[in-house]
């Protein structure tokens, strides 16, 4: 089966608050498990990862098909951004 993924870089000061406030709002639908290092989030579509690193946050994205991953990248960038509105942060999805 192929796996397409894509992956962002932010840099941020605080990757574990994003990483927590992407993963409590999701907790309410679907599975999730975190901590301040990484996050986990499992939508019907496919995967989505959240790693803090070293000056930012790593999010990556997974999926069956290409159109789920243009989906996952979508909802995943739109609630990212809207939690980092004080920083303006944006996500540049690349192949992964």
């Amino acid at each position: 089966m192929n796996t397409f993924s894509s992956s962002a870089f932010v840099a941020t000061d605080t990757p574990a608050r994003y990483i927590s406030r992407l993963c409590k709002h999701f907790a309410h639908k679907i599975p999730v498990s975190f901590d301040d290092a990484r996050g986990r989030i499992e939508f019907n579509a496919g995967l989505a990862t959240l790693k803090a690193e070293n000056h930012g946050l790593r999010l990556q994205v997974e999926s069956a098909s290409n159109d789920d991953l243009q989906r996952l990248q979508d909802v995943v960038a739109s609630h990212f951004e809207r939690f980092a509105w004080q920083e303006a942060l944006t996500l540049d999805w690349q192949p992964a």
